[in-house]
């Protein structure tokens, strides 16, 4: 769990806080449907499952959704990247964070209920929460060290007298690691972990609207495809 919350919270979250100041949340989230098949590359090397026909095709149907959204007309007609190569770079690396630190999760998870469960009187719902309070730690520990290291604690006592940033950053920490990451990791305990991927790799639909109400980023058609198209690529690799 401990090894979870550094490659999923410390070096992911980094790596997706970067990609959102570089090319936004919209995009940033889209590339993170590449998470799902980052876990699925992961169980396949540590768990030994297999790597299907319709796998591979649903990979190319996510990378293609992908593509659709993020690709564009240069010049001379030739294809090229609207986004920051950087922002891209990191995005992509949280979303293999991400679904590398959800398959350690599952592993850590899987003896964390049996040791919880052999004590009388521990519920079963409490498991992913208390799970995840370890992967926590790592990210508490991991993000000191980094603040440390690129002298960034002046910025953060400064930020914390920073009222309304001090707010929203509360908040984030509340949906985010505490109440999004413990559902997450109760969803894969009740359910199949494809159909859990599947359904958290929604995200780059459901952001479409608040991205367009809180930073009045415009929404295309292509963008709307684009990520419609690609959580079918998730839902192939798992449902099909």
């Amino acid at each position: 769990m401990l090894l979870s919350g550094l490659v999923g919270y410390v070096i992911g979250d980094f790596c997706l806080f970067q990609c959102y100041i570089i090319i936004g949340s919209r995009y940033g989230q889209l590339f993170m449907t590449l998470a799902p098949l980052a876990a699925a590359l992961m169980a396949w090397v540590t768990l030994g499952q297999q790597m299907t026909q319709m796998s591979i095709v649903a990979m190319l149907v996510t990378l293609f959704g992908i593509g659709i959204s993020v690709l564009g007309r240069g010049k001379h007609h030739k294809v090229s990247l609207k986004l920051p190569l950087d922002g891209v770079l990191f995005a992509i690396g949280a979303a293999i964070c991400q679904g590398v630190g959800l398959v350690l999760s599952k592993i850590g998870m899987d003896h964390y209920e049996a040791a919880m469960l052999a004590e009388a009187g521990v519920p079963e719902w409490l498991v992913p929460f208390s799970a995840n309070f370890y992967r926590c730690i790592a990210g508490i520990i991991g993000f000191s060290c980094l603040l440390w290291f690129r002298n960034g604690m002046a910025p953060l006592r400064e930020a914390i007298h920073d009222k309304k940033g001090l707010s929203v950053a509360t908040a984030t920490t509340i949906f985010g690691p505490f109440v999004g990451v413990g559902f997450s990791l109760m969803a894969v305990q009740y359910t199949a972990a494809g159909i859990a991927s599947t359904l958290m790799a929604m995200t780059p639909i459901i952001i479409l609207l608040p991205s367009y109400w809180l930073f009045h980023e415009k929404i295309t058609w292509r963008a709307i495809l684009g990520a419609v198209i690609s959580v079918v690529g998730v839902s192939l690799f798992f449902l099909g």
